[in-house]
């Protein structure tokens, strides 16, 4: 079975396994634009929301202040640089399911620059050519093709999540082009890299990630309103939530 063709029978699948799952919680319009946050698997989120807690004390945490204690910070850069690189076919084919060219072109132009000459994406020669930078996902491709963003949804590992972005998560992991190339340098090398790029930012805002999991009134609120906000943000979605901040109850004494 050729590239191709193994590529073409493995997104239309996942396309039509996304559209599916996406669609089975979905939030009344008119509470989300009143702000209100869809989360019908609450007790099982806060269940896993614990399991992560506590992962991310006992090994996480204690890994990736290690890591950003003893790798030099440039070559902590360079390794973020390496798996943003690798995510960048897979980041055109999005693009081009969301019916954006030119970001297509733009993702492939940052692959080919930063993989020739930054050194297999080591570095970043693409920025300093003022190729400007992509950040797009399936979970985004969906929100254009008018998927609604579903229910709230703590992964185990993964963290904060919509339903939505969770089937993006999974069609972002199996059709990424890389995914099927024959002479990978390693097999499943996207997910160490992506893994050694978590621990570099998990260890670099190592203060601020703490604040959140550690420090506030309700960690799990905390991280759900943070991750509903910012991901609504960069989808241009204009709803704000009216959950009150659980920092902003920890100030006020209760």
């Amino acid at each position: 079975m050729t590239f191709f063709t193994r590529s073409f029978a493995t997104l239309s699948a996942l396309l039509v396994s996304a559209l599916l799952l996406a669609g089975c919680a979905t939030q009344d319009p008119a509470a989300k634009a009143a702000g209100e946050i869809f989360d019908p698997y609450e007790n099982t989120n806060r269940a896993v929301h614990r399991f992560n807690l506590g992962l991310d004390r006992v090994a996480f945490r204690p890994a990736s202040k290690g890591y950003v204690a003893i790798v030099p910070d440039p070559m902590v850069t360079s390794f973020s640089h390496f798996a943003e690189n690798l995510s960048m076919p897979g980041q055109a084919v999005n693009a081009l399911l969301q019916g954006n060219l030119k970001e297509s072109g733009i993702a492939l132009a940052r692959f080919a620059i930063n993989t020739i000459v930054g050194v297999g994406g080591l570095g970043d020669p693409a920025s300093a050519f003022d190729i400007p930078p992509v950040d797009t996902n399936f979970g985004e491709t969906l929100h254009v093709w008018g998927v609604g963003e579903g229910a709230y949804v703590e992964l185990p590992v993964y963290g904060p999540s919509t339903t939505r972005d969770a089937v993006g998560i999974a069609v972002d992991f199996f059709t990424n082009p890389i995914s099927f190339a024959e002479h990978n340098p390693a097999d499943n090398i996207g997910v160490y890299a992506e893994i050694v790029r978590r621990l570099g930012d998990r260890g670099r805002y190592s203060d601020t990630v703490d604040s959140i999991l550690y420090e506030s009134a309700d960690s799990y609120a905390q991280a759900r309103l943070i991750y509903l906000q910012n991901r609504r943000f960069e989808l241009g979605e204009s709803s704000e939530i009216t959950e009150i901040d659980p920092f902003e109850l920890d100030t006020e004494g209760f």
